[in-house]
């Protein structure tokens, strides 16, 4: 019963926060990514194809024993699901990019995840790894995380509010904060046989690895295909933010004992070593200007402010969309006396979408500027 309601909490922080970062996505931005076939190929040739294969590389190269190597394929073949939206988010890379990859690489680790084991597996161990996975959890994560997409999605196109997308943003990042305590509070619940601070150089040379190889890898390619730099970051983060529940429940079924609380420490380092080093990365490349956020912007503001919803706001203030209309009673055509000239009439009426609810964030955003140059000014 304990454990059905810990499962149950998860779920829930789980689809706050897929719901959260997917409201936030203003449909035309999302549109726009699902056709970018460049960096949704890159993405998932990072993700499915890279990763694994720097996994499988450490294991060979430094011949992990069985139970540290395996649990490490598996770390390196499970996408990363939710968690990558949140820092997307949370340093304003692109998020409508991360959720439309989010979205696919779910539905491809059902394919791509048991596929890259077995091979990996097999030509490190010869083991069967497919048989150990819990085939349940997959799926239950799977309908979580599609149906907190569609329905998010769905209230950001009905609602048409940029308002509403901010309260769907903050709500995320506050679910994101509370998914990763509630994480580590699960994480740190085990045996202290289990704990990763006395291992030999090995564990943790084999372990980070994968992602700081990742990482570098993926910026290059990005920065050759010329991704966009909040693309590339998100791209980057999608590639190298693992599922590290998944590899903890294969290491439940498949180890026991002293192979159990060695195989556990695997997707707890990873866990670690992935969240300094993103955390890391996303704050230097912001520095660098490669965010949507401003990088002379105090961070605490950046950290709380979604520049996804103020770019879209402000493009769709700046800019008016006219469509001709094929329509006799509304459109006339008609032809100068020289015939050199085409005129052609339309009713605006019918042009004009309906303008999203403000949220503030522009004006906000625009006062804050003010405020800086003045200070700058007197100073």
């Amino acid at each position: 019963m304990a454990f059905d309601l810990i499962e149950l909490a998860g779920n829930l922080l789980l689809f706050s926060l897929v719901f959260g970062m997917s409201a936030t996505v203003d449909i035309k931005a999302l549109v726009a990514q699902m056709k970018n076939k460049r960096a949704i190929l890159t993405g998932c040739f990072l993700q499915f194809g890279i990763l694994p294969l720097l996994g499988f590389i450490i294991v060979k190269i430094m011949k992990l024993n069985e139970t540290m190597g395996i649990t490490l394929l598996v770390v390196t073949s499970s996408p990363g699901g939710s968690y990558s939206n949140w820092w997307c988010s949370m340093f304003n890379a692109d998020l409508a990019l991360s959720v439309t990859m989010t979205a696919i690489s779910t539905l491809l680790s059902i394919i791509m995840l048991p596929a890259n084991l077995l091979l990996y597996s097999r030509f490190s161990y010869n083991d069967d790894v497919i048989q150990m996975l819990d085939w349940m959890s997959l799926f239950v994560a799977l309908v979580v995380v599609i149906g907190a997409i569609c329905l998010g999605l769905f209230c950001s196109a009905k609602i048409h509010s940029h308002k509403f997308n901010v309260l769907c943003n903050k709500l995320g990042n506050v679910a994101g904060i509370a998914l990763v305590v509630f994480s580590a509070l699960m994480s740190n619940g085990g045996d202290a046989e289990a704990r990763i601070w006395n291992r030999d150089w090995q564990f943790y040379v084999g372990v980070s690895f994968p992602c700081l190889a990742g990482l570098l890898i993926s910026n290059v390619i990005t920065t050759i295909f010329r991704l966009n730099k909040p693309e590339r970051i998100t791209v980057s983060i999608e590639c190298c933010y693992q599922n590290v529940g998944i590899a903890t429940s294969v290491a439940l079924t498949m180890f026991q004992g002293a192979d159990l609380a060695e195989a556990m420490g695997v997707p707890l380092f990873y866990g670690a070593v992935e969240a300094i080093i993103l955390g890391l990365y996303c704050l230097i490349m912001w520095k660098f200007g490669w965010t949507k956020a401003p990088s002379d912007a105090p961070l605490c503001h950046v950290l709380t402010t979604s520049y996804e919803v103020i770019r879209v706001e402000k493009f769709g203030l700046e800019s008016i969309e006219v469509a001709l209309v094929d329509d006799a009673s509304t459109s006339v055509e008609s032809m100068s006396e020289n015939e050199d000239t085409l005129f052609h009439y339309f009713n605006l009426e019918q042009t004009y979408a309906t303008p999203k609810e403000t949220s503030g964030l522009v004006e906000a955003e625009e006062e804050r500027l003010r405020e800086e140059s003045n200070a700058y000014t007197r100073a």
